[in-house]
């Protein structure tokens, strides 16, 4: 470890560099990983999103355990490290791996032989994929993907992770308050809604929007919890002063944001010809990373409504 007190200027581009890198590394991946699973059934579509939300799962129960046994910060630190060695050697394997796989194989062939018989149907000539006509087919979708992410992220982390704990009996210690009621449900339930397009597949590709739309409701509903935010004095009264409203809100917002973001991403692929799939899966990832974007930035607005807002 080592100690940065004496060059801070130095240390703090060093780290935002690495953020920028690191970040634009793990959209070029997440997009080519979108696209590669737009080629198998849609359901490995979802995954995909699956996935994500496990390592958030995983993430916040190193969390808990880290609160619970790391005597500091440094010890927390080191063993966050350790575990995204492992997952980072886990994915460049799996990457490398999946070309191997048979039934990878077949379907990326089965792509490749729709793309011939279109080609010598035309002629012979490789005409460029026409992004504007799979954009056009599948931009539903990908608004409901935007959507989805956009609203989660407005309210989690940022906000989820300000609400304060209102009874001193509640069931979770203060300690863990925020790292169980906040990062670890949000995230377990969120898998859990990433699993449930397993079972069922409601509503279709046509009125998705709708429940996407009403998702918006979260935003005030949280609100007016008791949301404290740092260095704030809050004008907006505290409506909804009671932890198992907030703890349970946090539920179904985990479950809403898994599992519609799974129908949109699984959907998006299937509004396109076979041989556009991926294409139109990339356009989801896009749309899933702008969304993550907007809604962080639509975050840092929460503090000044609170504190404006007063009835």
């Amino acid at each position: 470890m080592l100690d940065s007190s004496q060059w801070p200027g130095v240390f703090f581009w060093t780290t935002m560099g690495s953020v920028v890198i690191l970040n634009m590394a793990g959209g070029i991946y997440q997009n080519t990983v979108y696209g590669m699973a737009a080629k198998l059934p849609f359901k490995y579509t979802g995954a995909v999103v699956l996935g994500s939300n496990i390592s958030g799962t995983f993430t916040a129960v190193i969390n808990v355990i880290s609160l619970a046994l790391a005597p500091n910060a440094r010890t927390s630190a080191i063993y966050y490290f350790i575990a995204a060695l492992f997952i980072l050697l886990a994915c460049f394997d799996s990457f490398f791996a999946l070309p191997l796989n048979r039934f990878y194989r077949y379907n990326e062939q089965r792509i490749k032989r729709q793309e011939q018989e279109k080609s010598v149907a035309s002629g012979g000539i490789k005409a460029r994929p026409p992004y504007w006509m799979i954009f056009k087919k599948c931009y539903p979708q990908c608004l409901n993907v935007f959507l989805v992410f956009f609203v989660t992220l407005s309210i989690f982390p940022a906000v989820y992770s300000d609400i304060k704990m209102v009874d001193e009996e509640f069931i979770i210690p203060q300690r863990y308050f925020v790292a169980v009621c906040c990062f670890l449900s949000f995230n377990f339930f969120a898998m859990v809604g990433n699993m449930l397009p397993g079972l069922f597949t409601w509503p279709g590709p046509r009125w998705l929007w709708i429940p996407v739309v009403l998702r918006v409701l979260f935003i005030p509903f949280f609100l007016l919890c008791n949301y404290q935010p740092l260095g704030v004095t809050r004008a907006l009264p505290v409506l909804i002063a009671n932890d198992w409203a907030y703890w349970i809100g946090g539920i179904f917002l985990g479950v809403t944001s898994g599992y519609y973001s799974s129908l949109a991403m699984m959907y998006c692929p299937r509004t396109v010809e076979p041989e556009y799939a991926a294409t139109a899966g990339m356009f989801g990832a896009a749309c899933l990373i702008t969304g993550i974007f907007g809604g962080i930035n639509f975050s840092l607005i929460m503090p000044i409504l609170v504190e404006s807002i007063s009835f």
